[in-house]
């Protein structure tokens, strides 16, 4: 019973690695208190008041200020609903003044950024980004800084032309490797419209696909503040299943609603590939990262503050965009900790590559912790979240999009994601699904065969991870390294830690072959690869200094991998920096398919002496 109370805490100080944070839980929005000035001195105003009228999903607003008694700790939120200060909040007790502000600001900054004589004259101005969420905006000044926020002045209303619009859709494979799902969000119910896609190949006849819809309520929530002030309603979540698509052939879409009066809603028009036949031999590139975030492009959120490469990732895939295939996210995708309105921002920010690629995504702490609901760590990292909105939001092709776990093929590609947000040790449900993973695939077809999941299952320096004496997640290589080696996993994937780290191929902490630039020859043993460095803090994921046998390349920055098959025989892998896109450390594979059916160490099939 000790010795299961050890790893129980052990679990639980795992996934509380530092980097995490979501900078609107710095404010303490439901201590505010109402403090206009009597004179009415203090004011905001924010113009245009009207945005996207030429069907724009972003646009830039100034938001103009003014406080007599100015000071370092005023700040400005940005609200949405723009009538925030209408939801009151039953004080938890009688010392509690009003106004108990429910709802947190959607983002923030504060009133001296790039103003510099604000202290003085009490006037200044921002520009903000504002995307279309579904509701109308306005700007609050507050002082009293985050902790104590009083509510100086409110400004007029902004909105956008066509709230409701379809917007922001996220691409991923279907259950077969000739579907692609289209998924995207409005604020359109199916009462109101009904949701389709129009498509097609570029030259050629238009068809259209229906769409289902999902969306969840507050009650969804498991706890705090994704069911108090972090709640905003996530609008309505639409996926379509195009079918029997050409392989690499190109199709045009765009997202329509249809109105009862028969108007048509239409996106802008986008454009994808389909996916290459299962084996087929051409070249095929996919970007795998974990931990990424979102950031603001104006500042906003104290931008220097946290997840500060998440932008500088997010631009160069988009430079590379004709050059990718593919993006994978293992976990911890937007760190929206309970705040939904951070779904949103997060589907904005990649909406270039998601819109033109498929963008396949795996569950981390950050989206499914919470204590009483069936996660394998029961710690508070999803802010209560629990899951839902991960599910919800993104398309993954797995029998239960709960469970979060999923095989997916692309051309020479066979990805087995898992979720170790759910327990993978032998005899549980998601072992099963591992093996059957790994065991199924044909590798005269499919050649590279990949494992991904978001904690690190494998191996990792993180001096985290050497205070517990494990180098990785307690029980994750000694549950799973047997079925790495006899099924011949090429590459492990990993995120969870904000760092990079290639390992030599390893099997049982011991190198197998001496790491290289170059491997050929028949499989010897699985190279393990941490890739969370995509935009989260990296401030707390320092590397041990002990001098550790398997591990080969370490890289203290933000980055993402990129994995390039050129036929079956040659693999490149390549650590990118996101600051420039340069590659920092780089493999090839050349192996042929005699080569995978030799066998190594443990992989060796039974034989017999019969004839």
């Amino acid at each position: 019973m000790r010795l299961w109370m050890v790893f129980i805490w052990l679990a639980v100080s795992a996934a509380a690695l530092p980097g995490g944070e979501q900078p609107l839980s710095r404010i303490a929005i439901e201590k505010a208190t109402l403090a206009v000035a009597v004179d009415g001195a203090a004011h905001v105003r924010a113009s245009p008041l009207v945005l996207g009228l030429k069907g724009e999903t972003s646009e830039w607003v100034e938001v103009e200020f003014f406080h007599p008694n100015p000071s370092d700790d005023n700040w400005i939120g940005v609200f949405s609903p723009a009538n925030f200060s209408d939801a009151i909040c039953e004080p938890e007790n009688v010392r509690q003044q009003p106004p108990v502000l429910c709802t947190a600001p959607i983002k923030y900054q504060f009133a001296k950024f790039k103003n510099d004589g604000y202290n003085r004259s009490g006037k200044g101005s921002l520009k903000l980004q504002l995307i279309n969420q579904r509701e109308d905006f306005s700007f609050a000044l507050f002082s009293g800084g985050l902790l104590e926020p009083k509510l100086i002045a409110v400004s007029n209303k902004v909105r956008f032309a066509n709230p409701k619009a379809p917007v922001y859709p996220r691409l991923a494979q279907g259950k077969s490797w000739n579907e692609m799902t289209i998924t995207w969000t409005s604020g359109y119910n199916i009462k109101e419209a009904v949701p389709f896609i129009e498509w097609g190949a570029k030259v050629g006849p238009r068809f259209l696909s229906p769409a289902g819809t999902l969306t969840f309520d507050r009650n969804s929530m498991c706890g705090a503040p994704a069911r108090t002030v972090g709640w905003r309603h996530p609008g309505y979540i639409h996926t379509s299943f195009l079918k029997d698509l050409w392989p690499d052939s190109l199709y045009t879409y765009r997202l329509g609603h249809m109105l009862p009066n028969g108007t048509h809603i239409w996106s802008k028009s986008y454009s994808f590939k389909a996916s290459p036949y299962p084996g087929q031999d051409s070249l095929q590139q996919i970007v795998i990262f974990g931990d990424m975030g979102k950031a603001e492009a104006d500042g906003s959120n104290e931008f220097n503050d946290f997840q500060p490469g998440s932008l500088n990732t997010t631009n160069q895939i988009i430079r590379d965009l004709e050059n990718i295939d593919m993006v994978v996210h293992i976990g911890d995708i937007c760190y929206a900790n309970g705040y939904l309105s951070q779904w949103d921002q997060f589907t904005a920010q990649i909406e270039p590559i998601a819109s033109a690629v498929p963008y396949m995504i795996g569950s981390g702490n950050h989206e499914r912790d919470w204590p009483g609901t069936g996660s394998f760590y029961g710690n508070l990292d999803s802010g209560g979240e629990c899951g839902v909105p991960a599910q919800t939001v993104f398309y993954t092709p797995a029998e239960n999009r709960a469970k979060f776990w999923y095989a997916t093929d692309y051309g020479m590609f066979r990805f087995c994601i898992a979720n170790t947000e759910e327990d993978w040790r032998p005899g549980t449900e998601q072992y099963k699904f591992i093996e059957q993973c790994l065991s199924s695939v044909d590798r005269q077809k499919q050649p590279w065969l990949i494992f991904l999941a978001h904690r690190v299952l494998g191996y990792s320096s993180c001096t985290y991870y050497e205070t517990e004496g494990t180098f990785e997640e307690p029980m994750g290589r000694e549950a799973l390294q047997e079925l790495w080696q006899k099924h011949k996993v090429d590459l492990a994937f990993y995120g969870h830690v904000h760092n990079y780290e290639r390992t030599c191929p390893v099997y049982q902490s011991q190198c197998v072959v001496d790491a290289s630039d170059h491997y050929s020859g028949p499989f010897k043993a699985t190279t393990h690869v941490v890739v969370g460095g995509a935009g989260a803090s990296i401030a707390d994921s320092e590397f041990t200094t002990s001098n550790i046998q398997w591990s080969h390349f370490r890289d203290f920055d933000f980055g993402f991998v990129k994995l390039t098959a050129f036929n079956h025989s040659s693999l490149l892998f390549e650590y990118k920096k996101s600051r420039d896109g340069n590659v920092y450390d780089h493999f090839t594979i050349s192996r042929d398919y005699r080569d995978v059916l030799a066998c190594s160490i443990d992989n060796c099939p039974r034989t017999t002496l019969a004839s």
